[in-house]
C-alpha cells in the first residue's frame, strides 16, 4: 500500500485536470513575461522613454501585489472560477492597451493591468496547488510549474525578438492572445470543479480589507520610492524617496510574517532567501538584455537565445531537484536551496563580466544564463515547499499569499531601483554602461544575501510560523 502511494503522480485521475490547467495558466503568463524582456530595449527607444525602462516590469510586478491580495480575499468570497475569469480579462485588458501605446505612460498602464491580471492568476493556482495536492506531490506539481517555462523558453524570447527586428514590438503583445483563448478552453473546467470546495474549505478572514489597504499603501509608497530615487539628485526626490519608505515600513510588517525584518529561523528566512534570488534573477534577465543589446550592440533575436538558455536551465534543475526529493522524502531540501543560491552567485558574476570583459561577450552570456537558470531551478521549487513546510494548519493559503507577495514585490523594488540606477547616471551625464553595471552589481550583492540567509531555513518551530 505505502508503495503504491509513493507512485502517485500529479498526472494521476484524481489531479490530470487541474494539473494541465495549472501548467497552460502558467505558459500563458510565462510566455508574455520572457517575450517582454527581449523587446524592452526596442519598446524604450521606439516610444522615447529609456529613463523610465524598469518601470516597463516594476509597473508590472508591483501591480502583482495588489492583484493576488484582493483576488486572494475574492477567492475566498466568491470562489476560485469567478476569480479566475476576472484576473484573465484584466490581462487581457492590459494586453489590449500595452500593444496599442503610443508613449511609455500608456504602455507602463497596460503593464500594471497585465500584472494585477497575471498576479491574480498565480493566486488561484497557488490556492489550488495548496488544497488539492499532498505535501509528497507540492515539489513535483511546484516542478511542473516551473517546467510551464519550456515552450514559452524554446519559443519566446527568440521569436519575440525576431518579431521585433522584422515587424514590429507590438505583434509580441498581440499575438499571445490566441494563446489565452486556448488557455481559456482547456483550463476552466478544471477550476470550475474546483469551485465548491474552495468556498467550502478556506477558513472566513476577517483582515481581507486591511491587507487589500496594505497592498495599495505598500505598492504607492514603493512608487514613491523608485521615482525618488531616479530623481534622488534633486531635492525632490530626496522627499520623495523618504515619503516612500516611510508608507512602506507598516504595510510590510503586516504583510509579511513575524521576524521576516530580522530573518528569524524557519519561515522568515525561506520567504527572506526566496524573495533576495527571485530578485536577482528577474532583474539580472532584464538588464542583461539592455546590456547585450544597447551596450554590446547583439540584436534583440540573439539576446533572446541566450535567455532562452537560462529558461531551460531552470527547467532542468526543477525536474533534478523533484527527482532528488523523491529520493530522500524532502530531508535535503535546505541544501538544495543552500546549493542553488551558491550557483547563482556564480552566473551573476559572469553576467557582469559578459558587459565589462572585452572579449567573450557571448560564452559569458550563455554561461551565466546556465548558471543562473540551473540556481534558481534547484531553488524555486524547494523553497515553495518549505514554506508551505513551515505552516500552521489552516494558514497554507496564508503563506502561499505570501510567497506570490515576495515573488512579485522583491524583483519589483530590485528593478526598480535598477532602473533608477540608470535614471540617475542619465542624470548626471554618465554613459549607459555605467547605470546597467550599478543595476547589475546590486543583483550581485542581493544574490550574497540569499546565500547567507539561506542557512538560516532549515529549522522552524514545530507548531509553524505565525503569519
Amino acid at each position: 500500500m505505502k508503495a503504491n502511494q509513493e507512485k502517485v503522480s500529479i498526472f494521476d485521475q484524481p489531479y490530470r485536470a487541474l494539473t494541465i490547467g495549472i501548467i497552460l495558466a502558467v505558459t500563458t503568463v510565462a510566455f508574455e513575461g520572457l517575450a517582454i524582456t527581449t523587446i524592452a530595449p526596442n519598446v524604450a527607444q521606439h516610444l522615447n522613454g529609456l529613463h523610465l525602462y524598469g518601470w516597463i516590469f516594476s509597473s508590472f510586478l508591483l501591480s502583482q501585489i495588489v492583484g493576488s491580495m484582493i483576488i486572494g480575499q475574492q477567492i475566498k468570497k466568491q470562489g476560485v472560477y469567478p476569480s479566475f475569469l476576472l484576473s484573465i480579462l484584466l490581462f487581457v485588458i492590459g494586453i489590449t492597451v500595452a500593444a496599442a501605446s503610443f508613449h511609455m505612460p500608456m504602455l507602463i498602464a497596460g503593464r500594471a493591468f497585465q500584472g494585477f491580471g497575471a498576479g491574480a492568476m498565480i493566486t488561484c493556482v497557488y490556492y489550488s496547488i495548496t488544497l488539492s495536492y499532498p505535501d509528497r506531490l507540492r515539489t513535483k506539481i511546484l516542478a511542473a510549474f516551473s517546467s510551464a517555462y519550456i515552450m514559452p523558453a524554446i519559443i519566446g524570447p527568440y521569436a519575440a525578438g525576431l518579431l521585433a527586428e522584422t515587424l514590429s514590438w507590438r505583434v509580441v503583445f498581440w499575438i499571445v492572445l490566441p494563446l489565452i483563448g486556448l488557455a481559456i478552453l482547456l483550463t476552466f473546467p478544471s477550476f470550475r470543479q474546483l469551485q465548491t470546495q474552495v468556498r467550502s474549505s478556506l477558513p472566513s478572514s476577517h483582515k481581507g480589507f486591511s491587507k487589500e489597504g496594505f497592498a495599495l499603501i505598500l505598492t504607492f509608497g514603493t512608487g514613491l520610492l523608485l521615482s525618488g530615487l531616479g530623481w534622488i539628485t534633486d531635492w525632490k526626490g530626496i522627499v520623495l524617496t523618504i515619503a516612500g519608505i516611510f508608507l512602506m515600513i507598516h504595510p510590510l510588517r503586516n504583510l509579511l510574517p513575524k521576524g521576516t525584518f530580522t530573518v528569524q529561523k524557519g519561515l522568515p528566512a525561506t520567504i527572506v532567501t526566496r524573495g533576495l534570488y527571485v530578485a536577482c534573477y528577474v532583474a539580472t534577465e532584464s538588464y542583461v538584455v539592455l546590456a547585450l543589446t544597447e551596450v554590446k550592440g547583439l540584436s534583440a533575436d540573439l539576446a533572446g537565445l541566450i535567455v532562452a538558455a537560462g529558461a531551460l536551465s531552470w527547467s532542468t534543475a526543477a525536474w533534478l531537484q523533484s527527482k532528488l526529493d523523491e529520493r530522500d522524502r524532502g530531508a535535503g531540501r535546505t541544501k538544495r536551496v543552500i546549493a542553488g543560491t551558491g550557483i547563482m552567485i556564480v552566473g551573476v558574476v559572469f553576467v557582469i563580466a559578459s558587459i565589462t570583459l572585452p572579449g567573450g561577450v557571448l560564452g559569458y552570456a550563455v554561461i551565466s544564463q546556465l548558471f543562473t537558470g540551473f540556481g534558481i531551478g534547484l531553488a524555486n521549487p524547494t523553497t515553495g515547499a518549505i514554506a508551505l513546510q513551515h505552516a500552521r494548519a489552516g494558514e497554507e493559503g496564508e503563506v502561499s499569499a505570501v510567497i506570490q507577495f515576495m515573488d512579485a514585490f522583491s524583483p519589483g523594488i530590485s528593478i526598480g531601483v535598477g532602473g533608477a540606477l540608470i535614471a540617475m547616471s542619465q542624470t548626471l551625464q554618465w554613459d549607459l554602461f555605467t547605470g546597467v553595471l550599478l543595476a547589475l552589481s546590486l543583483q550581485l550583492l542581493f544574490m550574497i544575501g540569499s546565500f547567507v540567509f539561506s542557512f538560516r531555513i532549515q529549522k522552524a518551530a514545530a507548531t509553524g510560523t505565525s503569519i
